[in-house]
């Protein structure tokens, strides 16, 4: 069934962060990927995880470092990273704060992140 999404679930995060979720477990109910849009204000962190998905992030606005264990890689506006499934990653938003989709394969979920 092709489906217009027209407003987003709003996922609670602390520290500032907003995630709106198009298409997810939350917002359709959807397990095999999930696209969300985020905004995090300037020095937005959040632990450290190794998530059971494959995670695509696209900057729109701003930067976004991700740590891993070859190192912090800064992802500008209009550049994309791809982090895999289970390697430990770290996301934190650059001094001007950031705004980014996330495509996650599968769906992301609270209990496929695995924070530490």
């Amino acid at each position: 069934m092709v489906r217009l999404i027209t407003t987003p679930e709003r996922i609670p995060v602390p520290g500032g962060k907003i995630i709106d979720e198009y298409v997810g477990r939350v917002a359709t109910g959807t397990d095999g990927v999930s696209v969300a849009r985020m905004s995090a204000p300037p020095g937005w962190d959040e632990p450290a995880q190794t998530p059971e998905f494959d995670e695509v992030t696209l900057v729109l606005r701003g930067s976004v470092v991700v740590e891993h264990d070859d190192g912090p890689t800064t992802v500008s506006a209009g550049q994309a990273i791809l982090t895999p499934a289970g390697k430990r990653v770290r996301y934190v938003a650059g001094p001007d704060g950031a705004e980014y989709i996330a495509v996650c394969t599968p769906a992301f979920g609270p209990d496929l992140v695995n924070r530490e």
